[in-house]
């Protein structure tokens, strides 16, 4: 799972990246649920180059000696900066373990430090890897197909879109169409667990783009791989994993099962907010357990680094056929244009010209990054168990990763200069890209979307031709400058990441950047949904509700002051006092499912089904009161225009007409409307 970056909106819309890495990054925790969006937080890839005259030695200046030197140097000064309680470090290199370490603390009350051996973390979405593995070793068995249609290996059937069915390989390409799913995605309490199968079946997300052509980062997909896994081989996940890849990888302090087996519990890191905080976070629960619910040792994934690294080959055990681990590393999915791939259940993570294949992990509290350096072979993991200070353990797991880069697989060669662009065509090309995004991984048809209208992704246009997006910003928190070096193709002024767009009929119509391109892109916003229109019409029509029921006993109050009777009568009285109760009840409703929503940004814990009920009676009472409210919103202003009151009265009445039609809008277009509680 893979969480969302962390915005001021929403510190935990990027924990669905279990996320998502985003979102999206990012929220996946297992998904963090990224008002940047959905977003999850993608490994770190591309790194900056270093300046030619400090080019780093050659990779075989990786040893251990110089690697612990080195590690013992950015670690605690890492952990101290960021407020992260404890890490581990693991360093694989030509088939063995070069290091592995701990830093800080795997409880802090109790001062226990981390030990690479027999310390367990969290590593949400890498989990994944092990699911895509175990459907590989069905696919070389023959069991599996990954081009045929998932409903033969299921017992309950997905809807196909535009007459096509999802594949294994879109899903595990994440190029299966489907929204985002947040409930229940992390629980805090063993009971809120459900089978995976009930899970599964208890809602199907809807299918918002053809299979195979957008990148749309998805835990529930992944979850429909690991059931398969379960109903073909006939065991259960968790048992099939620790049998098929933990058995012979020797992986013998890793677990799938939840509650973690009582051998394993006091073995467990505990999880933090800040390392200064001290205080302990429950265990996290994962309902799509497949793709994020993993517990395991740093030593055991290097042993799983190795046996990949080795095209599936540990010692004289083998996890896959050498052409069957190939496949799963080389088969790429385009995203836009020439930007970084999605591998079999790998993002491509290129650095430094060095080929990589990668995946991140986030869920609340952990926070990890896994990359394989396929002709190097190197393999670097790299775990926190604390968001830290403003959610900067990120900075660790990527500045780590991109640090490890530079200095030990600098460029075999200086890359050449890029051509670029005219300044006229780069200005022209900037002008077209400005404008808001909304991510691909996202809540589309469900009430959770109001999320990502608030949190889409802008690109500026900058006088110098160079374009910015806020959304990917630099380790100080700066929004990276992309410069065009070929038509519609940026680079990272600082650094070796790219962007590209897709341009139809001369528009742009989506774009992407490294990290994120092999999990999900950013479309074009429809001109409603632009912040400009769309917070104009949602925050200017709640204050305009909020002045009218102010404006109920503070006219009341004014009027016995100064002991002034009330001047309407009949009909204009009974549509003043209507338009008043309306907008009351429609402020009530509306701004406790807008706050609801906001909330569970914050709090996983109302996104539980123990929450259904409440977030089904508010969703009813919108559903119910918004349209009478609209309806007695016209019909106060018909009869307010029609009477001989005053031309303020007249206005304001057209005013609070209008803004409950843009409520109403709202309420449809974003889906807040409705009578369930599946998001």
């Amino acid at each position: 799972m893979h969480p969302i970056k962390r915005g001021p909106l929403s510190a935990a819309l990027l924990a669905f990246g279990l996320a998502c890495t985003t979102a999206m990054a990012q929220q996946s925790p297992v998904v963090q649920p990224a008002a940047t969006p959905v977003v999850p937080q993608a490994p770190a890839t591309s790194a900056a180059p270093p300046p030619a005259d400090a080019m780093p030695a050659p990779a075989e200046r990786l040893n251990a000696t110089d690697l612990e030197a080195w590690l013992d140097g950015f670690m605690p000064y890492a952990l101290e900066q960021t407020d992260v309680a404890g890490s581990v470090v693991v360093v694989v290199k030509d088939g063995k373990v070069l290091l592995k370490k701990g830093y800080g603390f795997s409880d802090v009350a109790k001062r226990t430090p981390v030990d690479a051996d027999n310390t367990l973390f969290r590593p949400g979405s890498i989990s994944k890897l092990f699911t895509w593995t175990s459907v590989m070793q069905l696919v070389e068995q023959g069991k599996l197909d990954l081009d045929a249609d998932v409903n033969q290996y299921i017992d309950f059937k997905i809807p196909p879109y535009e007459g096509k069915p999802v594949t294994l390989r879109n899903i595990m390409t994440h190029t299966s169409g489907m929204e985002e799913v947040i409930r229940g995605l992390i629980a805090n309490n063993e009971s809120e667990i459900l089978p995976l199968d009930a899970t599964l079946k208890h809602w199907i997300p809807a299918r918002i783009y053809a299979p195979g052509t957008t990148p749309a980062y998805s835990n529930y997909a992944t979850a429909i791989a690991g059931y398969i896994v379960q109903r073909v081989s006939g065991e259960p996940f968790d048992k099939y994993v620790a049998n098929h890849i933990f058995a012979p990888l020797g992986m013998q302090h890793s677990s799938f099962s939840q509650p973690v087996q009582k051998n394993f519990h006091d073995m467990t890191s505990k999880g933090y907010d800040t390392a200064s905080d001290g205080k302990a976070k429950p265990y996290e629960y994962i309902n799509l357990a497949p793709a994020g619910s993993l517990t395991s040792s740093g030593a055991d994934m290097g042993n799983f680094m190795i046996a990949h690294l080795q095209n599936g080959a540990f010692g004289d055990q083998r996890i896959l056929r050498e052409d069957t681990a190939r496949e799963m590393h080389e088969t790429g999915q385009q995203s836009v244009g020439p930007l970084n791939k999605m591998m079999l259940g790998f993002y491509e993570t290129t650095a430094n010209g060095h080929r990589a294949i990668a995946h991140g992990g986030d869920t609340q509290w952990f926070h990890s990054d896994l990359q394989l350096f396929l002709d190097d072979n190197i393999g670097i993991y790299v775990s926190t168990n604390s968001s830290g200070k403003e959610g900067h353990a990120r900075l660790i797991r990527d500045g780590l990763v991109t640090a490890f880069v530079n200095r030990y697989l600098p460029p075999k060669t200086p890359a050449p200069e890029a051509a670029g662009v005219d300044e006229k065509t780069a200005k022209q090309h900037a002008q077209m890209m400005a404008g808001s995004y909304n991510s691909s991984r996202r809540a589309d048809s469900n009430f959770m979307n109001l999320v990502y209208m608030l949190g889409q992704t802008k690109v500026t246009a900058n006088e110098d031709g160079t374009i910015s997006v806020p959304m990917f910003a630099s380790y100080s928190g700066a929004p990276k400058k992309w410069r065009e070096i070929s038509p519609f193709l940026w680079q990272d002024t600082n650094g070796g990441d790219r962007l590209a767009a897709d341009v139809v009929d001369g528009k742009v119509t989506r774009f992407s950047a490294e990290p994120y391109a092999s999990i999900m892109v950013f479309q074009r916003a429809a001109f409603w949904q632009t912040p400009p229109v769309f917070l104009t019409m949602l925050v200017g029509s709640l204050v305009v509700l909020l002045l009218t029921v102010l404006a109920w006993p503070v006219s009341a109050m004014v009027r016995r002051h100064y002991g002034v009777r009330y001047a309407l009568a009949g009909q204009d009285a009974r549509a003043h006092r209507w338009i008043r109760i309306a907008s009351l009840a429609v402020l009530a409703s509306f701004g406790a499912m807008f706050g609801l929503v906001v909330a569970m940004l914050s709090n996983f814990d109302l996104m539980t089904p123990a929450q259904d009920g409440m977030i089904v009676a508010l969703r009813s009472l919108t559903t119910i009161l918004l349209p009478i409210g609209a309806v007695i919103a016209v019909w106060n202003a018909w009869k307010v225009l029609t009477s001989t009151r005053r031309k303020w009265a007249k206005l304001w009445a057209v005013v609070v007409a209008a803004a409950f039609l843009s409520l109403l809008f709202i309420g449809f277009a974003c889906h807040v409307f409705g009578f369930s509680a599946d998001y």
